[in-house]
């Protein structure tokens, strides 16, 4: 799953999707940014990023942002469809304890009332469904504790509707797991940003209650995309 990477530096992020970069040879390059949140302190002017190449020629963009390494000196991962694919492999090597001795996994499975792929359908005959909605982690907020990380960095609608589903799953029986995955390495807890999405805490704390289970995966991102 590692993919070639070349360095350069941080310009700016602009328009949600692209960033300006700087190459070692002081050639500007507009490339893609896979990531749609506020990403907080996830790639300021200057820091050293990490980029891959496409081969796709129907791309306007053939380059996309992979990882910051900030000035803190901390990797994250800021392209957010990595996290699925960090917790499928952990999935298939089990490395995820919590989540060890199902027969099957699927990903991207239709369930729920609001029209809902949930990231990961674990199964078993011995076992009741399990439920796996993936979250990306790469706030980190220190005034709150050193190496406290948060979800969401922004108000998000959509993780507010994942977080119903798994608590309508849980009380018709099923087994419910939200499963943050810390892409950043200074991150070490995490927890709800109510600070931030007043309502997806109110939910996060009902499904709680409820009996969701809450588990954090850190990656390795250094080994993850580098051969060491």
């Amino acid at each position: 799953m590692r993919v070639k990477l070349e360095k350069a530096r941080l310009i700016k992020r602009y328009k949600r999707f692209l960033a300006d970069i700087l190459l070692p040879s002081n050639e500007q390059l507009t490339i893609y940014c896979p990531n749609t949140g506020a990403m907080t302190d996830c790639g300021d002017a200057g820091d050293e990023i990490w980029y891959s190449h496409s081969h796709n020629p129907n791309r306007k963009y053939q380059q996309t942002w992979e990882l910051t390494h900030s000035k803190a000196g901390h990797w994250i991962c800021v392209n957010t469809a990595k996290a699925n694919q960090l917790v499928a492999l952990a999935l298939e090597n089990g490395e995820i304890d919590e989540l060890q001795g199902y027969a099957n996994i699927q990903a991207e499975v239709k369930y729920g009332t609001e029209k809902s792929r949930v990231d990961f359908l674990l199964t078993d005959e011995q076992r009741t469904h399990c439920y796996v909605e993936v979250k990306s982690c790469t706030l980190l907020d220190e005034r709150f504790g050193k190496g406290q990380g948060f979800f969401p960095d922004t108000v998000t609608l959509r993780g507010q509707k994942h977080l119903r589903e798994l608590i309508a799953m849980k009380q018709q029986g099923q087994r419910s797991v939200l499963l943050f995955a810390v892409l950043h390495s200074g991150i070490h807890k995490v927890a709800a940003a109510a600070h931030i999405d007043k309502q997806y805490g109110l939910l996060f704390e009902q499904a709680k209650r409820v009996g969701v289970e809450v588990i954090c995966f850190y990656p390795n991102l250094y080994e993850y995309f580098f051969d060491l």
